[in-house]
């Protein structure tokens, strides 16, 4: 027996018992979708990620007040109040951090705005005219507010679109006004929306005054900063931009070792590392239990192959009578479970790619299909239907004529 007449004599055997052969696949059918569409939502979660820090810009530096302890009690990062306008002003120093394109000092609070019979509770930043091209933001409607008014304090207010739309339900925001602590602010501008992103809830939901304006209604001395935004010259210069800020800061707070800093310096990179290896622990993790999938399918093929073995104990003691080899045997009964094992890989990625494309917008996250995780989930699909067929094709391969014939 050749080749093609032993895959035709596999294929018609695998036909005769249809609904056994799919519920034999079926395991292997939901270990290869589940693993391509866990790595795809692994690989999508990274990209969202990538894209929503690279929007914020790749030369972006935050610079955060360090720990602060009360009664013995340590705080967390952002706890104490070590930043101040006065360290701002220094970065912009072109002899002192000459890889530093913009600063903008913020200061951040969680406020209620009002608008007539409406009000809503966001974060109300205070900051300079940098801060727009330091946050790489842009102005949907309006405008932003001038150095002119960010000096004098000027009662105006640029808000995030998810701001206004909390806030005013008809016409445009602009040119409208908003109390605050009881203080009128004119809306100026609404801000493009950018999403949520790794270092904030949501980008949108925000109001954005001057510095100035900020401590007045909030009752701060509007000299103490919450953050610091740092843009470097460029992505290449970015290194040297945080050396020069680190030694800046050690030097103006009279630190004499790192460990007694009181401030942290955070760049974009660390923030897309730290969220792709989370992502990439999960996508392990789930893509352990998608490979246990692949295994109990691997050894549902064997299980019916040796049940298979058992119902054709008389073909094949017949066809051994006529001539047939032991190998001839055994390859019938592992073309057989490798032909379940490619099957079942095949319709596994046609349903892993059909829910790539279903599932997005039902869980309202990215699935991003990988070429090469597909190809590995087939390999191994048609991996496990051979190694899992050795056994049953050998134990088919080892009866002799006599004893085949002779079974009942």
């Amino acid at each position: 027996m050749n080749w093609s007449e032993t895959l035709r004599t596999g294929l018609e055997a695998i036909r005769h018992h249809a609904l056994r052969s799919a519920l034999t696949m079926l395991g292997i059918i939901i270990g290869v979708s589940s693993v391509i569409l866990t790595v795809g939502l692994g690989q999508g979660a990274q990209d969202e990620v990538a894209d929503q820090i690279d929007a914020l810009g790749s030369n972006l530096l935050i610079v955060s007040p360090g720990s602060s302890t009360t009664d013995g009690q340590r705080g967390g990062f952002g706890s104490a109040t070590t930043l101040t306008l006065s360290d701002a002003q220094a970065m912009t120093d072109e002899q002192v951090a000459p890889d530093v394109a913009a600063v903008a000092p913020t200061t951040s609070s969680s406020t209620s705005l009002v608008n007539g019979t409406t009000n809503w509770t966001t974060s109300l930043v205070g900051t300079s005219t940098a801060w727009l091209d330091v946050r790489n933001r842009t102005v949907d409607e309006g405008r932003f507010f001038t150095r002119a008014e960010a000096e004098s304090g000027a009662r105006v207010m640029v808000i995030g679109s998810d701001t206004a739309s909390e806030l005013f339900t008809f016409g445009s925001p602009v040119g409208q006004t908003v109390t605050v602590n009881g203080t009128e602010f004119t809306v100026i501008g609404v801000l493009e929306s950018s999403g949520g992103s790794s270092s904030e809830a949501s980008q949108d939901d925000t109001a954005v005054v001057p510095i100035s304006a900020a401590a007045a209604v909030t009752g701060s001395t509007g000299t103490t900063l919450s953050s610091i935004y740092v843009q470097a010259a460029s992505a290449d210069q970015l290194s040297a931009a945080y050396q020069e800020i680190e030694t800046l800061l050690t030097n103006l707070h009279d630190i004499t070792g790192t460990d007694d800093a009181d401030f942290t310096i955070t760049t974009q990179e660390s923030l897309l590392e730290t969220a792709n290896s989370t992502n990439k622990t999960l996508t392990v993790l789930l893509g352990g239990v998608a490979a246990i999938s692949l295994l109990v399918g691997g050894i549902g093929v064997m299980n019916i192959m040796l049940v298979s073995v058992t119902e054709r104990i008389r073909e094949i003691g017949l066809r051994k009578a006529l001539g047939a080899t032991p190998a001839v045997i055994g390859r019938q009964f592992l073309v057989e479970a490798s032909i379940l094992g490619l099957t079942g890989g095949i319709i596994g990625v046609a349903v892993g790619t059909v829910g790539a494309w279903v599932l997005p917008p039902l869980i309202d996250q990215a699935v991003s299909l990988s070429v090469l995780a597909t190809l590995l989930a087939l390999a191994t699909s048609l991996a496990l239907g051979i190694g899992f067929g050795v056994y049953p094709a050998s134990r088919a391969a080892r009866l002799t004529p006599i004893e085949a014939l002779r079974n009942e």
